[in-house]
């Protein structure tokens, strides 16, 4: 299976990705990584790993329909099964939902249907759960579609809020159980038991 690990700042769940692949847990290969920032420590950790890696961003495409059309050429090139958003801070264009419906996953650091949804990302995200007086936080993957966070949810896992916990602190340790959870759960999908498509 060939993996696109879309992603746009510092592509640590990238990194993991890249990492399970060549450990043997996750029984595919990280194909083509592609980034809208061209700065971003992503298309440098894609490179450090020999993948061929891309910024592809509104501004360097001129539109988000070009941009689409760029996109969906590279995945094409690199015969993609599967897209994952690993920290990717766009929606994609309803051409690239379209054609690969069903095989684009996201990874978002709380337990939705809570906690989602526009402008919730990041630090966000953690000064929500936190202010509501949540007892646990953690991770799911759901399937991308039109709307944000929205589509089907395939594997949640949680992780404990403790009373001191700040935002940072939070942040922290959702991100440690990202990293093995996206291994354990792209792991799932390549052996075919949660499906594609």
């Amino acid at each position: 299976m060939n993996i696109a690990v879309f992603a746009s700042h510092g592509g640590s769940d990238l990194q993991a990705i890249i990492d399970g692949c060549r450990n043997d847990l996750i029984g595919a290969q990280v194909a083509a990584v592609i980034s809208n920032n061209g700065d971003s420590m992503a298309l440098q950790r894609g490179r450090n790993a020999g993948i061929p890696s891309y910024h592809l961003s509104t501004k360097k495409c001129g539109s988000e329909e070009q941009l689409a059309e760029e996109l969906l050429a590279v995945l094409k090139e690199h015969d993609i099964d599967m897209i994952f958003l690993a920290g990717y801070m766009r929606m994609l264009h309803i051409s690239v939902l379209e054609q690969y419906s069903g095989r684009i996953f996201n990874i978002h650091p709380a337990l939705l249907p809570r906690y989602g949804g526009r402008g919730m990302y990041g630090m966000n995200v953690h000064n929500a759960v936190i202010a509501a007086g949540e007892k646990e936080s953690g991770v799911t993957i759901h399937r991308v579609d039109a709307e944000y966070d929205s589509g089907e949810i395939v594997a949640q896992t949680t992780v404990p809020v403790m009373e001191d916990d700040t935002p940072e602190s939070l942040a922290a340790r959702v991100l440690e159980r990202e990293h093995s959870f996206l291994v354990e759960v792209i792991g799932s999908i390549a052996r075919g038991e949660i499906r594609l498509g």
